[in-house]
């Protein structure tokens, strides 16, 4: 069984203290200084990813990058995620990293990692700037999406199994969650 881990030693884990981890084979956020460490994405998760991948890359517009897990998005000196997928503009993104917001995060739901993306890394996206937020659940299967208006997320569209699912920021795609997990 996949399990989610947080380590907490009194002191706020910073930036610093994450690039110091060894590579261990998971991946390892900071959350307001909380080290979360989750397990490698599963075959179907990462399956998932790619069919997401291939209907995105061909939407994506001249000065934006589409990017995989393992980025990190800094949103501050204590918070540091990863999301599965995310767009970027080319010139926000470092060598190193993303030191802002992404246009465009998604997550992937996975037993370990469900009640993290659907609540605090959500609400971290938002309060961070992030345009908009997309959720996989492979289980339904289903995506939600929502975008940011005068600083909250809205609900923008949802579809489940063979319904679609029209998105336009930021960029133009349709999709159809049974397509995804086929």
């Amino acid at each position: 069984m996949s399990v989610m881990t947080t380590v907490s030693l009194g002191a706020p884990f910073t930036r610093s203290d994450l690039d110091a981890l060894p590579d261990d084979g998971r991946r390892h956020e900071l959350i307001d200084g909380v080290l979360v460490m989750t397990p490698a994405p599963s075959p179907r998760h990462q399956l998932i990813q790619m069919e997401l991948i291939k209907r995105l890359l061909p939407a994506i517009p001249t000065g934006q990058r589409l990017l995989a897990a393992p980025l990190d998005v800094v949103l501050g000196p204590a918070t540091v995620l990863q999301p599965d997928l995310l767009i970027a503009a080319r010139t926000a993104l470092t060598s190193r990293d993303l030191p802002v917001a992404p246009l465009l995060a998604i997550e992937v739901l996975s037993p370990s990692t469900r009640r993290l993306d659907l609540g605090i890394k959500r609400a971290l996206y938002e309060s961070g700037g992030c345009a908009a937020y997309w959720v996989i659940d492979p289980d339904e299967p289903s995506i939600t999406a929502w975008e940011l208006h005068e600083g909250r997320y809205a609900e923008v569209g949802r579809a489940v199994g063979s319904e679609s699912l029209r998105l336009h920021m930021p960029v133009e795609v349709e999709i159809v969650p049974a397509d995804l997990v086929t």
